[in-house]
């Protein structure tokens, strides 16, 4: 995104809108909506085998994935990203510029946000699998 900040911002708003309709697609949906669905399912595998300490990291990983990454994208980024998809691309530059500086700021300010989270999710379903062993109980 800031590589299109210093773009015209006419073809900025062109080229997220052509990123935008091109997201959805057969790779994108498994490995976005069903990250956490397969970390929850793996944090119950582990738990009924008794790996009680990595089930928890794992669904842990899965609900900060699910709150952070997915309902954090549903609810802001996918909203900006069909707003910017039914914009008119202005003839006028400043126009333009004006459009996009009302997007990208926002939108990247919260795509970092997913990018930690995700990352963090990552670490903790890491930290899981780092923990790997049989829970003793005493």
């Amino acid at each position: 995104m800031w590589g299109l900040d210093h773009a015209d911002p006419r073809t900025a708003i062109k080229a997220m809108q052509a990123m935008n309709a091109s997201v959805r697609n057969a790779v994108f949906f498994p490995a976005f909506f069903l990250t956490p669905v397969v970390l929850g399912v793996t944090a119950a595998a582990m738990r009924f085998n008794g790996y009680k300490l990595p089930a928890f990291w794992f669904a842990a990983a899965g609900a900060v994935y699910l709150a952070f990454g997915l309902v954090l994208t549903l609810t802001v980024n996918v909203p900006m990203d069909e707003a910017l998809a039914a914009t008119v691309i202005p003839d006028d530059a400043e126009t333009a510029r004006e459009i996009w500086r009302d997007y990208s700021g926002r939108w990247q300010f919260w795509n970092q946000m997913r990018t930690i989270a995700s990352g963090i999710a990552l670490a903790l379903a890491g930290y899981g699998l780092a923990r790997l062993q049989p829970d003793r109980v005493f």
